[in-house]
């Protein structure tokens, strides 16, 4: 058995397949692993709140970095533990409509549904143990307010823009996930990425289904309404972009 690592073009076609078996979830698994990805975004959300309430504010850059460290545990559970996560089905379901593998209908019925599961799943992790627990309050109340109120104050146009860098890197390391043939690679290939979006503080859509709801509850001044419009560009830029669209293409017909 060949266990080197993937070149790009063997990555494509892994991505691919992914694609094709993805089309084929159920209604009833789409929901559940979905639910359990918004999950896992919680869970490295609240890991992360944890670092930086507990690091004094002169060390901010510290903290932010330490902060962002342990945030990838999110992305490796759902991609190693099992679920599924809205902004990597938007790359790897378009992978498979555009080579014609997958019909549109179950390209919109997975984005639809893991979407949906994303939101349930964060946002109950954000009133049962962000609120209810108290997770994201107390020590760390300042820093979930002050992070939910700067996501829902960035315009319409920076949320997007902010979101394109994020899910570029969210997608980058699902990619390197795809090409490791090693736990311990895809653990290690996939932090970095994670890491660096969090460090830089790009919006990220299920990230935001967790961290404004969690900062609501916390006292921010920040409504339902604002969070609601703040999901709409950070959702578009989730779609594949012509110019991702055109490499796609390229790369499955020339096989680069």
């Amino acid at each position: 058995m060949d266990t080197r690592d993937l070149y790009p073009h063997e990555i494509l076609q892994e991505a691919i397949g992914k694609s094709c078996a993805k089309s084929e979830f159920s209604i009833k698994m789409l929901v559940i692993l979905s639910f359990l990805g918004g999950g896992y975004v919680g869970f490295g959300y609240l890991a992360c709140l944890r670092v930086i309430s507990g690091i004094p504010a002169e060390w901010n850059g510290l903290a932010a970095l330490l902060g962002a460290s342990v945030f990838p545990i999110a992305l490796i559970c759902i991609l190693i533990g099992g679920g599924e996560l809205a902004t990597g089905n938007m790359m790897i379901m378009a992978l498979g409509r555009l080579t014609g593998r997958v019909s549109t209908y179950k390209l919109v019925r997975n984005w639809l549904i893991v979407s949906l599961g994303n939101l349930a799943g964060a946002v109950a992790m954000a009133y049962f143990l962000g609120h209810y627990v108290g997770l994201a309050e107390g020590a760390a109340t300042a820093k979930t307010i002050a992070i939910a109120e700067a996501k829902v104050n960035m315009d319409f146009g920076r949320a997007f823009v902010s979101a394109v860098a994020c899910n570029w890197m969210v997608c980058m390391g699902i990619w390197f996930y795809f090409g490791s043939r090693h736990t311990s690679g895809r653990i290690l290939a996939t932090w970095f990425p994670v890491m660096i979006f969090v460090l830089i503080g790009f919006q990220h859509f299920v990230a935001n289904m967790f961290i404004i709801p969690a900062g609501i509850w916390a006292g921010a001044n920040v409504s339902w309404s604002q969070f609601f419009y703040n999901m709409i560009p950070v959702f578009l830029r989730q779609r594949p972009r012509a110019g991702s669209s055109f490499c796609c293409r390229f790369l499955y017909l020339f096989r680069l």
